[in-house]
């Protein structure tokens, strides 16, 4: 149980940095001008020499590759819906770290997803 928890920690902190770091990069890099060859091209190139972006493909990797092994380890029906902490930490991140916005209706979707996650969690079944 205790590995299966240490792993889904470890899931929700590269996934959501990793989800964090993707959009604070994407919204440095902005949008492509048009959907014409030279500039998709451009955006590309400006994509590709952002860090944040590379900070997040690690990331992300690692997310997934650590939910493979959770999926390994216990049940889907636990491990589904214990990653929705993804939910929680991200509105966090957004919060605090993108300095987003969060309204009041957000909040209560963390609040009913935290619920969730404790029921499953706490159902003993890890």
């Amino acid at each position: 149980m205790t590995r299966v928890i240490l792993m889904l920690i470890f899931f929700v902190l590269c996934n959501t940095g990793g989800e964090l770091a993707m959009s604070y990069g994407v919204k440095q890099v902005g949008e492509p001008e048009s959907f014409r060859p030279m500039a998709l091209l451009r955006f590309i190139w400006a994509a590709a020499r952002n860090s944040w972006l590379w900070v997040a493909l690690p990331l992300l990797a690692a997310s997934f590759y650590s939910l493979l092994i959770l999926f390994s380890w216990a049940p889907v029906s636990v491990v589904i819906p214990a990653s929705a902490s993804n939910y929680i930490v991200g509105t966090f991140g957004a919060k605090y770290l993108l300095k987003e916005d969060v309204s009041f209706k957000r909040w209560l979707g963390v609040i009913l997803v935290s619920a969730g996650v404790t029921v499953v969690l706490l159902t003993g079944k890890v």
